[in-house]
């Protein structure tokens, strides 16, 4: 049940959601075949995992990711063991650290190019069991990246949008600073200062996304695999960061 994922190293790392009797995981995968994978860790501090979701990597190796309890919902995890939380691992000194809750369903989480602020959705507005209420989160916070005593925190949270059709799941930035999520009805572009800017319509909406290096977008929904071409200087923040080739 591998859900969201990022270039890492020689390969990727991608969020295992598990099952019944498999832990959710984060897991690196060599982008070379024979694609070996080895788990890097399913639990905090032995309270295994909900379902991780989605994962995003600093400059400084530091790994962020979302765990929502969806598994649970859909009836292919136990019993959740944790909060709705975000973490941060460092992957040098073995720690590993809650630094943002409160969420209802945190989901996908991405930097801005220089890293000061990070973004996480809430897609608490639909459950996993598939009930919706609009009186529930389907909103993209944004959080400052504060360094405390030399540790990491995201701090000030806020809110930067409320996507006005479904939930902004997987979300991105790119390098001129427009955000992108994936929504109800397609991809939404916002400004750096939250002011909705333009859609990418997409039928039957789009769950999560990543840039290709010519100003491309491939986006995933539910049952279908998506091209779109856009400028070809439109690059993705992840594209231009130093920990990728």
């Amino acid at each position: 049940m591998a859900n969201g994922g990022v270039n890492y190293q020689d390969g990727a790392l991608f969020c295992a959601q598990g099952d019944l009797d498999t832990p959710g995981s984060l897991v690196y995968m060599e982008a070379k075949s024979p694609y070996k994978a080895m788990t890097l860790l399913d639990n905090f501090h032995g309270r295994l995992f909900n379902s991780p979701n989605d994962v995003v990597v600093h400059s400084n190796r530091s790994i962020w990711l979302t765990d929502p309890i969806y598994g649970y919902e859909q009836g292919f995890k136990p019993e959740p063991k944790l909060p709705s939380q975000v973490y941060r691992v460092d992957p040098q000194t073995g720690d590993v650290r809650v630094v943002a809750d409160g969420f209802g369903r945190p989901n996908g989480i991405c930097f801005s190019p220089d890293e000061k602020t990070v973004y996480t959705t809430d897609t608490d507005w639909i459950h996993g069991d598939g009930t919706v209420d609009d009186t529930r989160a389907s909103t993209i916070y944004a959080f400052t990246v504060s360094s405390i005593s030399g540790s990491q925190f995201p701090t000030a949270k806020r809110v930067f949008a409320m996507a006005d059709t479904g939930i902004p799941d997987g979300i991105k930035y790119d390098t001129t600073g427009n955000v992108y999520s994936g929504c109800g009805d397609g991809v939404s572009v916002w400004s750096a200062g939250g002011v909705l800017i333009g859609k990418i319509r997409i039928p039957g909406g789009v769950a999560n996304f990543c840039f290709g290096r010519r100003g491309e977008l491939f986006l995933l929904n539910e049952t279908k695999f998506w091209v779109v071409g856009l400028r070809a200087d439109v690059q993705g923040a992840l594209l231009d960061n130093k920990l990728v080739d």
